[in-house]
């Protein structure tokens, strides 16, 4: 399969890049040319993913069989929210309508910001848990609200030239051997994972989740929740929950130290289900990938 990789230079986009390079035949699109020669079953072009010429010609020269669109600026508070808004979106929609005119299905990377817990000013209790893709999509701030326009564009290419999109939503996603979500000022503020409760989930899972999205046979647009098999802190969600935000949503059938998040709807249509948690994952001696 020939697959295109936007934003493959990147903390995630490189581990995508290094599992699907020889399998496939992989062209990474990014901002920069890797320094090195990258790696070396990867060819690369450098261009702005917001320019709809040259993002066209590219895909038409190229002409995937997919492409994976996982370029963005990936968090809040980095950057100015209207340029965080519109790059996110404009890039969206231009690598996607390039995609839908060769005929290319798309895995995009969209975020538990979606829903838009995290980045609320005050975060509100879920509808429902565990949280499935179904529960109201409701962000307060630029970063989430680019999540939910970028699925809509999905929506809407997929049904104009009828490919394939599925949607990602990772949590906060963790590098083995780093593991942010075990370092001390976390484990001792309860409040600091309080805003997406205290979901992550390991680089590697999400890979999985690329690949199995790749390949399966999807029709029109698809949602995907990505986090890991437990929460963050390994105490009872509801515990948690009860504690930090006193109270639990009425619809509430999550059990034990699981994630706030359901991730069947995955295992369903892709047979995917996480895999790595923190226990073992947060000190594991893994190279990261050179691309």
């Amino acid at each position: 399969m020939d697959v295109v990789v936007t934003g493959g230079r990147g903390s995630t986009g490189r581990w995508i890049v290094d599992r699907l390079a020889g399998p496939h035949d992989v062209t990474v699109l990014d901002r920069r040319l890797p320094d090195d020669g990258g790696h070396p079953a990867v060819d690369y072009r450098a261009l702005d993913l917001t320019e709809a010429g040259g993002v066209f010609d590219a895909l038409t020269a190229i002409d995937p069989d997919a492409v994976v669109h996982w370029a963005a600026i990936p968090v809040a508070g980095n950057h100015p929210g209207v340029d965080l808004f519109q790059n996110n979106t404009l890039a969206a929609h231009t690598v996607l309508s390039a995609a839908g005119r060769v005929g290319a299905d798309v895995v995009q990377a969209s975020s538990d910001g979606a829903y838009g817990f995290f980045f609320a000013e005050e975060t509100p209790v879920p509808d429902e848990l565990p949280i499935t893709e179904e529960h109201a999509c409701r962000p307060e701030d630029d970063y989430g609200l680019s999540k939910v326009v970028t699925e809509e564009i999905g929506k809407t290419i997929a049904r104009r030239d009828s490919i394939s999109v599925a949607s990602i939503r990772p949590s906060w996603i963790q590098i083995p051997g780093e593991y942010p979500c075990r370092s001390e000022d976390y484990l001792d503020d309860l409040a600091a994972g309080a805003g997406n409760y205290w979901s992550y989930v390991d680089v590697r899972d999400v890979v999985d989740l690329v690949e199995a999205a790749l390949t399966a046979d999807i029709a029109g647009h698809e949602a995907f929740n990505c986090v890991g098999p437990d929460n963050t802190l390994g105490r009872p969600l509801v515990e948690l929950m009860r504690e930090y935000y006193g109270r639990v949503p009425d619809d509430c059938t999550v059990e034990g130290d699981a994630a706030a998040y359901a991730t069947g709807k995955a295992t369903a249509m892709l047979g995917w289900e996480p895999t790595r948690s923190w226990r073992e994952a947060a000190d594991e001696d893994v190279d990261v990938p050179r691309v």
